[in-house]
């Protein structure tokens, strides 16, 4: 099941870009027990995104982007977010 903190990045991220891809994956329970890991379950996420926004975009503009996009969720409500995103291919 597809937590809360998972499901409110889902939807910014989709009212955001309009992705032509997005997963959310919740790598919490690989972290259990680290530093960061508050036990909410919900600590630890990997966003894959692609989005036409993202073209002509560098790497950590495209991060910048997504990390606007989810206010305060990185570094406040998630500990650690791995963002991959890429501009869809022809």
């Amino acid at each position: 099941m597809t937590g809360t903190v998972a499901s409110e990045i889902e939807q910014l991220l989709r009212e955001a870009f309009s992705p032509t891809r997005l997963e959310v994956i919740n790598d919490s329970a690989k972290h259990h027990g680290h530093s960061g890991d508050d036990g909410s379950g919900e600590s630890h996420f990997t966003v894959v995104i692609e989005a036409t926004a993202f073209a002509d975009k560098s790497r950590l503009e495209r991060q910048r982007m997504v990390n606007r996009a989810l206010g305060d969720i990185p570094g406040q409500r998630v500990h650690a977010l791995a963002i991959q995103a890429s501009a869809p291919t022809a």
